[in-house]
């Protein structure tokens, strides 16, 4: 049986973790400072963690459990000041984006844990190509039932997350052509994307455990899918998302989905979401972002994101009123994305200029 903790923290409380690159002061490139990093904020009091990833270049910033999407905010913003510290002490500095401008990411040294060096053993270039940064956003759930419930609930509308969050339009130098090639990189990985349909929570845990026992993971933190059950924590865990550049957008995110989810359990129960469906939306998502049509979580029409998005806010309003979160949601804006302006950069002057509009927004509160 898988250790679970359902029910234990406030009812909805928020859990967050952005993954934020870390830039060589001079040349904006990439740089390998997860190491010094952490051990210039070793002992500080923070309201979360600072943690490896895959990549040396990229640190994790974990919020500690907040009852709200301020409470959320106002942590982050104090984990993101803390960063650029710890890399400011070695001639680095932090920015917050789905994927660097210019750096390759197979060029990246991998982080010193073992953990890591054995993922890309079994992975190779799949693992290698995972130079790209996402938010996830934790939400506590009352029981093991009830987060089932709310994942399928929640999935239908991912892939507009995912169109209003995209944030990675370059990778490796080149203007890819998509919204989000952070998104597109991920779904390199096994176990990825939209989980399978699992009827009840037991289910998905005989699914994991037989994994397990047949060797193909060592636990369900490594399924990647798009969003997923973390009973460990009690919550379910959304991971659709491009990282953000704003906190604020961070925050937004998070608030969104917050109240999606207690909109849901409030409701009847949703019927399993339409995986078919969900692929067509991911790509369509990725591709165009704020551009995209995408089927309509009815399956009967095809519907922009600007409507789309005006209908989830309405969907969501009493539960973010509830949550006492509205006003976070006021800095999306369905008609662009934080991807945009660094196209609309880097057209204009460059991919460095991309790297240094992106690290200074990364620290500005708007």
């Amino acid at each position: 049986m898988i250790e679970q903790h359902f029910g234990e923290s406030a009812l909805w409380s928020l859990g967050l973790e952005e993954e934020v690159l870390i830039l060589d002061a001079d040349s904006l490139a990439l740089a390998s400072g997860i190491g010094p990093l952490l051990a210039a904020v070793e002992g500080r009091e923070l309201p979360g963690d600072l943690k490896m990833e895959l990549l040396a270049s990229v640190v994790e910033l974990a919020t500690h459990v907040c009852a709200t999407a301020q409470e959320a905010l106002a942590a982050l913003r104090e984990l993101r000041g803390a960063a650029q510290e710890g890399a400011r002490a070695n001639g680095q500095r932090i920015a917050a984006a789905g994927t660097h401008p210019f750096s390759l990411p197979e060029a990246q040294d991998i982080a010193p844990d073992p953990r890591y060096r054995e993922f890309v053993e079994y992975a190779g270039v799949s693992a290698r190509r995972q130079g790209v940064c996402g938010l996830h956003v934790h939400v506590g759930m009352p029981g093991p039932e009830e987060c089932m419930r709310a994942l399928e609930g929640v999935l239908p509308w991912l892939p507009l997350v995912l169109a209003l969050s995209a944030n990675s339009p370059y990778l490796a130098g080149e203007e890819t052509g998509l919204a989000s090639a952070r998104a597109e990189v991920l779904a390199q990985l096994p176990r990825a994307s939209a989980p399978p349909v699992f009827e009840t929570y037991a289910e998905w845990e005989a699914f994991v455990e037989r994994f397990v026992r047949i060797g193909l993971a060592d636990g369900y933190t490594r399924f990647w899918w798009d969003i997923r059950p973390h009973p460990r924590f009690g919550t379910l865990e959304v991971r659709a998302p491009d990282q953000p550049t704003t906190v604020e957008h961070t925050a937004a995110f998070a608030a969104l989905l917050q109240a999606l989810c207690v909109t849901v359990l409030e409701g009847e129960p949703p019927a399993p979401a339409n995986r078919g469906d969900y692929a067509q939306n991911r790509w369509a998502a990725l591709r165009f972002g704020p551009r995209a049509e995408l089927i309509h979580p009815d399956g009967e029409r095809l519907v922009g994101v600007e409507e789309l998005t005006h209908e989830l806010l309405a969907l969501v309003e009493p539960a973010a009123r509830m949550l006492g979160s509205a006003d976070v949601l006021l800095v999306l804006d369905p008609r662009s994305c934080e991807g945009d302006r660094q196209l609309e950069i880097g057209r204009a002057q460059g991919l460095e200029a991309v790297a240094a509009d992106t690290a200074e927004r990364t620290l500005r509160s708007s």
